[in-house]
């Protein structure tokens, strides 16, 4: 193995790893319309925090969302990631590649 100068390990990863959420085959592009990303509860992975109460408030704000030809899961996958913040997001970087699949 070749060693590398600390400049090269410093350095950002070229190739950008897969995400841990997988979105369904044949998924229909759309785009989230930022009201609805501000409507979003923001769990920031604090112990006084309820993880189980944030998803309940995620589960209710996307539900009342319904795009044309986009089914709810979609909606979740594609919203999710918006609702965390802090040490919560993190914490999503770090779960294996298509590792969430369903909401």
């Amino acid at each position: 193995m070749a060693e590398q100068t600390i400049r090269q390990l410093a350095a950002a990863p070229t190739v950008q790893q897969p995400l841990c959420i997988t979105f369904p085959q044949g998924d229909t592009p759309f785009q989230l319309k930022a009201g609805l990303i501000h409507l979003l509860p923001t769990f920031h992975g604090l112990p006084n925090e309820s993880p189980h109460k944030h998803l309940s408030e995620f589960h209710l704000v996307c539900s009342s969302m319904k795009p044309q030809g986009v089914s709810k899961d979609q909606i979740k996958l594609r919203a999710f990631s918006f609702s965390l913040s802090g040490i919560a997001k993190e914490w999503l970087f770090y779960l294996p590649p298509n590792s969430i699949t369903t909401l």
